[in-house]
């Protein structure tokens, strides 16, 4: 029997854990996740998800601040793992990701080695991919370059956004995690070197400015696409002309062949019948907007939105 330690933090690990448990063949030892973090309108402390899980089933919770730290190292060694599972935690210093003897394997939201970084179903969206993946790899020193173990694809589909694809690739991520972890305590796991492609994607760490209109520069498809990956969180936006920020969690180009005739103004130009429909001008192409939350008010429909809002604002 397999003796592992899992590392995650956010809801995407939790399935993986769930699966862990629920197989004959390992025991897991212990649990690492983040430190407690303020949350909500009281900043109470709070534990991640992983965290919540693994006490529900009564498992040792360690929380290191500093992955270096001889103290938290000597705890870990203590508990005697033949392997790491991790997913979607912090980087490994070599002495943590190195120390069991059949090492640490971590399970990355993407078909590697495109979108290696912390940000890969929102980058997939964002790009207009229609596949993407779960990958499952052993860990080395540079971030998500180790052999490849198993892969399993995912469809993207037009109507999914990050919400529902972070849904599909945590269930199909813990899947994939099972089978790699059975792979390797019967000897039989793959390890392949990640192919050299003449392109790579990068999935770096969204910002603030990640989700900014730039209607000047970007097209309507494009920033439909930016829409999808950053809904419901941590969403794009745009500036209403009075300066205010209006919040995007749904958008899509607008075809209609007449509405892009010559009388039309310049991007960033907006359009409303101040009753059912509200569209942007943009580098090519009129975006719709479907679903928006103005600062300070509820997320809703656009026709709502447009009951409660001065359309001569946007003149």
């Amino acid at each position: 029997m397999l003796n592992i330690i899992f590392m995650g933090t956010p809801e995407f690990a939790v399935p993986t854990l769930e699966a862990l448990l629920g197989w004959e063949g390992c025991q897991v030892v212990a649990v690492v996740t983040a430190p407690d973090k303020p949350a909500g309108r009281g900043r109470q402390l709070q534990g991640s998800a992983v965290k919540a899980a693994a006490e529900s089933h009564g498992l040792p919770v360690l929380q290191p601040t500093n992955l270096k730290a001889p103290e938290f190292q000597a705890e870990l060694k203590s508990y005697g793992a033949d392997l790491q599972v991790v997913v979607a935690f912090r980087m490994l210093p070599e002495v943590v990701w190195n120390m069991p003897p059949r090492g640490s394997i971590n399970v990355h939201a993407s078909l590697l080695p495109q979108y290696r970084g912390a940000a890969p179903i929102n980058w997939a969206l964002i790009h207009g991919d229609t596949q993407t993946g779960v990958t499952s790899f052993f860990l080395r020193h540079e971030i998500d370059t180790g052999n490849l173990i198993y892969q399993d694809a995912v469809d993207i589909a037009p109507e999914d956004d990050f919400g529902s694809l972070y849904e599909k690739l945590k269930g199909a991520g813990a899947k994939l995690a099972l089978r790699s972890v059975q792979a390797i305590a019967a000897g039989e796991a793959p390890s392949i070197p990640q192919p050299a492609l003449p392109e790579l994607r990068p999935a770096p760490k969204l910002t603030k400015e990640t989700g900014r209109f730039d209607p000047v520069r970007q097209s309507a498809p494009a920033l439909a696409n930016l829409v999808r990956g950053l809904s419901p969180i941590p969403t794009a936006f745009t500036q209403l002309p009075d300066g205010r920020t209006l919040k995007v969690f749904q958008a899509q180009p607008f075809s209609d062949e007449e509405a892009s005739g010559p009388d039309m103004g310049g991007a960033g130009s907006w359009y409303t019948d101040g009753r059912s429909y509200l569209r942007l001008q943009t580098a090519d192409g009129l975006l719709d907007l479907l679903d928006v939350q103005l600062e300070g008010k509820k997320r809703m429909p656009v026709q709502d939105f447009l009951r409660g809002f001065d359309v001569k604002l946007l003149g």
